[in-house]
């Protein structure tokens, strides 16, 4: 029995109503028994059954921002699509919340095929997904073992493990600095079960330090500010639970793949900070159905939510060719 969800019916998103789209919300669980949020958005105009694109992300995102925005574009296209929440944030189920899961996460897209498969103006056999930012990770990793995603689109990707064990640009890639993050992490274990509550690693940095990184003010600019913020976003208040790391470092995603043997389409900015995480991802994929598109002088929140930039008409035409 699924759980009861507080569900807001005014329209929050950071991003416009379509009037070429009918929108609702709806409610599906996954496997662990998890109650999960999620927006539905379909053509005001179609006949027969649709094919179905299920979206996520960015990683400590809501539905109301990126994935919203995705999910509504390709509603408008002629797509059934839904934006949800991953589990333990927004407005789906789980507790403890803000808590990021290698397997869980992956298995939320999973679930969100469940759902779509068994509605009755989807075509289910004509099921894709996309993942934005570290959902795009999590959309790789449940290509890999699930065979009824005929196609996947990652946007802007971030490898969460291997974020979280090497640091960014893998500046921490060595046994003696993962032992003391871990060494960290266990402590901070004791403190929560002591306190009986979780600390959070908080968000994205309020103030802006003059010094911050170029992605730091990138995501400054996205998360903090009017453009992006949202009240249940992680990144734009407190963030993950601190302890959420760990089961990243110990359990790598991308693990099988170079098995995926449907449709792949990668997008990155040129010039995204995370852009070597699709180059490195692509080199393994196999197939002559794998593709990566870089799009010039993009930065990675470009992808989140710039219309101009983002390409749908490619996105679009990928689908088209692939759900089929």
């Amino acid at each position: 029995m699924e759980e009861k969800l507080n569900l807001t019916e005014k329209w929050d998103k950071t991003f416009p109503k379509s009037e070429k789209v009918n929108h609702r919300k709806v409610t599906f669980h996954n496997r662990y028994g998890i109650t999960l949020a999620a927006d539905i958005y379909e053509p005001k105009n179609y006949e027969g059954k649709l094919s179905a694109i299920a979206v996520c992300g960015p990683f400590g995102a809501v539905k109301e921002q990126a994935s919203g925005l995705y999910a509504q574009e390709m509603a408008k296209r002629g797509f059934l699509a839904i934006a949800f929440d991953p589990s333990f944030t927004g407005e789906s189920g789980g507790k403890p919340r803000y808590v990021a899961s290698p397997d869980i996460n992956t298995e939320d897209f999973s679930a969100a095929v469940d759902f779509l498969s068994v509605q009755e103006n989807v075509d289910k056999d004509k099921i894709g997904i996309i993942g934005i930012c570290g959902w795009g990770g999590m959309a790789l990793n449940a290509a890999a073992i699930d065979t009824r995603i005929k196609a996947t689109i990652t946007s802007t990707m971030y490898d969460m493990s291997r974020l979280n064990s090497k640091g960014y640009f893998d500046s921490m890639d060595n046994e003696n600095e993962r032992y003391e993050l871990k060494k960290s992490l266990n402590a901070q274990r004791i403190q929560d079960y002591k306190e009986g509550k979780y600390k959070k690693a908080g968000g994205v940095v309020d103030p802006l330090p003059e010094d911050a990184p170029f992605y730091v003010k990138d995501y400054y600019d996205y998360y903090k500010t009017k453009r992006g913020y949202h009240e249940r976003s992680l990144n734009s208040n407190d963030g993950w639970n601190v302890t959420s790391s760990l089961s990243f470092i110990n359990m790598p995603i991308l693990q099988y793949s170079n098995e995926i043997r449907n449709a792949v389409l990668m997008i990155h900015g040129e010039k995204a900070h995370s852009c070597y995480f699709s180059k490195d991802a692509f080199k393994n994929l196999k197939g002559d159905n794998k593709e990566l598109m870089i799009i010039p002088n993009a930065v990675h929140t470009d992808l989140y939510d710039k219309i101009d930039i983002i390409p749908f008409n490619k996105i679009e035409e990928f689908f088209r060719k692939n759900l089929k």
